[in-house]
Formats: C-alpha cells, sequence, structure tokens
C-alpha cells in the first residue's frame, strides 16, 4: 500500500466524519426532524447552494467514467460533455425562486411533496417513488463502483474490499449527519474538485511534453481522436446534440438537483450561486475530460478506462500530492451518492411510509427509520454493484434518461401551467418512463433511434401525452395557495 498517497485520503475521510458529527449535533437541536435531515432545514447561502449543486452533479461519471470515455474516444467526448456547463444555470434559472416559494408553503420537504400538493394524487406519488428507487439504484451503484476502483486503484485491496470500505464510508457520515452533513461537506469537496482538477491537467500537459507534443502524437494514433466524431466516428452531430437535453436543459428534472432548488436561505443566494455554479461546472468538465484525452499519449494502454484518472494521477505526481488530488475523484463520488442515498431513503420513508403507513409517527420513531432505510439502501446498492459494468459513465446516464423522462414535464408544466392536472402528469410518466426503458433496450439490440440519445423521444413523448391528457380530461384551473411564508423570496 503507497502510505504517502492513502494518508492525505484518511485525513480527508477523518474531516468528513467530523462535519457528520456536527451536522448531528445541529440536528439534534432542530424543530423538525425531517426538514433538517433531508433538506438541512434551508439554511443554505449561495456558496453552499452552488457548491453542493455542483459536487452533486459532478460524480464518478465526471471524474472517472468521463475521462475514462475521452480516453477511450477523444475530444469528440469532451465536445459531447460540455453541453453540461450550464446545467446549474437552467436548474435554477427554470426552477429556482418559484419553486422554492411553492415548495415553502406547502411545506415541501421532497420533490414527491411538491408533486403530491400539485397533482393531489396517489398515482402521481407511487410513480414519483417508483421511478426515483428504479433509477436511482443505477446511479448510486455507479458511484458505488467509481468508489471502488479508486481505492482499489491505490492500496492494490480487491475490488470487493474497496466497494466494502467505500460503502462503510459514505453510510457512516450520512446516516448520522443527513442533508446538512451533506450539503457541508459539498463544498468542501466541490473546492477539492476544482484544486485537484487545475493541478492534474498541468502535470499531464507537462508529462506529456506539452501540448503540440501530445496532439501529434494523438493524432498519429488516430487521427479521429481530435475530431468532433471520436475515434470511429460514432458521435454523431445528432447524437451529439441530443446531449443537450439529457446532461442539459433535463438535469431540471433529476430529483437529486430540484431539491437543492428547495433548500437555499433567500433570492440573493440563489443569484450568486448561479455564477459561481455555472463557472465551477465549467472548469471541471472541461479539464477533467482533457486530462482524460491527454492520458492517452502518457499513458497509453490502459486496460480499464475507468481507472485513467487514479493511474495517470499515479504516474504524474509525487504520492503525496496525487493522494490531494485524488481526493477530488473520491469527494465527487461520495458527494453524489450521499445526496442519492437521502433522496431514495426520503422517497421511501417520507413519501410512502409516513403519507400512507404512518402518518402519526412520532419524531424518534421517524429518525430510527431514517437511518435505518438509508442504510438498508446502501448495502443493496453495495450489493449491485460487486458486478461492475464495462464503462460506469453509461449507467449513470441511463438513470438520468429514466429520471428525466419520468419528471421533467410534471415538476415544469406543474409550476408554469395552470392547465397541468394530475392525469396528463400520470400519463407523462408511464409514457416517458415506458418509452424511454423500451427504447434502450431496441438501442441496445439495433443501434440508436434516429441517431440520437435514448432521452430524446421519451422526453418528446411524455410532452405530447401531458398535453393532450390535461386536455382532454380537464380540470379547474390550478392557483397556488397564497399564503406567504417568511423568506419566501
Amino acid at each position: 500500500m503507497n502510505w504517502g498517497v492513502v494518508t492525505p485520503l484518511l485525513i480527508f475521510l477523518l474531516f468528513i466524519f467530523l462535519i457528520g458529527i456536527w451536522s448531528n449535533r445541529k440536528m439534534a437541536s432542530s424543530k423538525s426532524f425531517l426538514a433538517d435531515y433531508f433538506l438541512g432545514s434551508r439554511e443554505f447561502g449561495g456558496m453552499v447552494l452552488a457548491m453542493t449543486m455542483v459536487a452533486t452533479y459532478g460524480s464518478a461519471s465526471s471524474f472517472l467514467g468521463g475521462p475514462g470515455a475521452a480516453y477511450s474516444i477523444g475530444f469528440g467526448w469532451v465536445l459531447l460533455a460540455m453541453t453540461q456547463v450550464a446545467t446549474g444555470y437552467f436548474v435554477l434559472l427554470v426552477l429556482g425562486k418559484k419553486f422554492a416559494i411553492v415548495t415553502r408553503r406547502y411545506h415541501a420537504v421532497t420533490l414527491i411533496d411538491f408533486l403530491k400538493e400539485r397533482y393531489r394524487s396517489t398515482s402521481v406519488v407511487l410513480l414519483s417513488a417508483f421511478s426515483i428507487i428504479v433509477f436511482l439504484f443505477s446511479a448510486m451503484a455507479a458511484q458505488w463502483v467509481g468508489g471502488a476502483y479508486l481505492i482499489q486503484s491505490l492500496t492494490g485491496m480487491s475490488y470487493t474490499a474497496a466497494l466494502f470500505i467505500f460503502t462503510l464510508s459514505v453510510l457512516i457520515y450520512v446516516i448520522i449527519g443527513g442533508f446538512r452533513a451533506v450539503a457541508m461537506t459539498d463544498t468542501i469537496q466541490g473546492i477539492v474538485m476544482f484544486l485537484g482538477t487545475f493541478v492534474l491537467l498541468v502535470a499531464v500537459v507537462i508529462a506529456g511534453g506539452g501540448l503540440p507534443t501530445i496532439f501529434a502524437e494523438l493524432i498519429a494514433e488516430n487521427p479521429n481522436f481530435v475530431t468532433p466524431y471520436g475515434q470511429d466516428g460514432q458521435l454523431s452531430a445528432a447524437y451529439i446534440s441530443s446531449y443537450w437535453i439529457l446532461v442539459g436543459v433535463g438535469v431540471i428534472a433529476l430529483p437529486q438537483v430540484t431539491v437543492r432548488a428547495m433548500s437555499y436561505r433567500n433570492a440573493k443566494s440563489m443569484h450568486r450561486a448561479i455564477l459561481i455554479g455555472t463557472v465551477v461546472v465549467g472548469f471541471i468538465m472541461l479539464n477533467m475530460h482533457l486530462i482524460g484525452v491527454f492520458a492517452r499519449p502518457v499513458l497509453p494502454g490502459i486496460e480499464v478506462a475507468d481507472q485513467v484518472i487514479p493511474l495517470i494521477a499515479l504516474d504524474v505526481l509525487p504520492p503525496w500530492l496525487a493522494g490531494i488530488v485524488l481526493a477530488a475523484p473520491l469527494a465527487a463520488m461520495m458527494s453524489t451518492v450521499d445526496s442519492l442515498l437521502l433522496l431514495v431513503s426520503s422517497s421511501v420513508v417520507k413519501d410512502v411510509y409516513i403519507n400512507y403507513f404512518k402518518p402519526e409517527a412520532s419524531f424518534q420513531h421517524v429518525k430510527k427509520v431514517s437511518m435505518g432505510v438509508t442504510a438498508v439502501i446502501g448495502i443493496i446498492a453495495f450489493l449491485l454493484s460487486i458486478n461492475p459494468p464495462e464503462l460506469l459513465i453509461f449507467l449513470n446516464l441511463f438513470a438520468f434518461g429514466g429520471l428525466e423522462a419520468a419528471f421533467i414535464w410534471p415538476i415544469v408544466l406543474g409550476l408554469y401551467w395552470k392547465t397541468a392536472n394530475k392525469s396528463g402528469a400520470i400519463a407523462s410518466m408511464i409514457t416517458g418512463i415506458v418509452s424511454y426503458i423500451g427504447i434502450h433496450f431496441y438501442n441496445e439490440a439495433y443501434g440508436d433511434l434516429f441517431g440520437v440519445h435514448t432521452v430524446t423521444v421519451p422526453v418528446l413523448l411524455s410532452l405530447l401525452a401531458f398535453v393532450v391528457f390535461s386536455l382532454l380530461l380537464k380540470e379547474s384551473a390550478y392557483e397556488f395557495p397564497k399564503t406567504t411564508m417568511k423568506k419566501d423570496a
């Protein structure tokens, strides 16, 4: 075991656990366990909001899978990845103020709380909970796999042992600290990601002999590496364009991101978060994927592309600095998986168990059930991750697409179209989920339908279903409650 690399990571983990303990003590004095455990009591300012969105969205696919795909495919994947730059901007621009005000008026703690109050439908609640549980298990599995790969690369442990250590580390601080621990650690992790990305990019360029040498070697190996279409032309213009839906505008439908638009303190915090988040996401996404491409001539022949970041860091940096830099991908995975854990847990506990089975549950009972369910979900995700996929980014993107197909129109049209009703929402969710899964398997067998990403057609079909059924089974126009809570703006 390379202790020069591992020691900085252990110090980083210790610091994360201390934040979890502090958050647990802060939570003990909260008036509402659910609001604090799953939403941090809506106390976060602009910097924390921006960093928790960046850290949650910047996951194993951004720091391991994305660079791994760029290593294999070339600059085409870098171009495709840059559609993610505007994600935080879109989320806070479209949802932002109105979503925060409405969810405060509803006293909503989760996304499903909003959908329940907006559509007054048990079917919408259960479909939402089903979608979150099914698709987010795929996303969580991607983070578990990424964490295990990273620890395996650094320590030489077996994959299963590394997976167990990563699972245990995340579960401890999420279970004891809740959303407050997640948001505060996300801020630290976002800063680590930003600095770690910069240091590693500079080191890789120097190790490769400078940009002209790196480009010359890439062209010599395969000229397609420096085109927008990938090493064998697999990235068509239509496919790249459709990624604007998957990782651009469609991100407003990801429950793990939308919940951030419920958690900020005031409008000033939101505006600051838009600026900070857009700059940080752009910097990290561009440079991490460039590192993946630049690593190819520096360290050729990597068999598991998802391990390119830890392997190149160990190759071009001194051990102590590699340990600090590799805290960035570890931070990315932990910050994403902790949010996903809480989201799935809140869907089970708050949206199903408390709403329909135990509405009068005591504080202590809710606390025990929330922590217990979070632990069980983490264990299930661990078991699902024992046999990892070839490129984990595609597991993560599968989850993204499924959630977007299910939620984008019930959220957006529920906010901005008074005629939207439960019939439209139910039809949209069923159409989106069924068509997404069906087209996914069609694409696996026959290639991409119409040359675009799997999510494109389901998003259009679910919009059509929403509008048609809302108009056919028309109800009276919906009016949001007028009661204004403190700090609505």
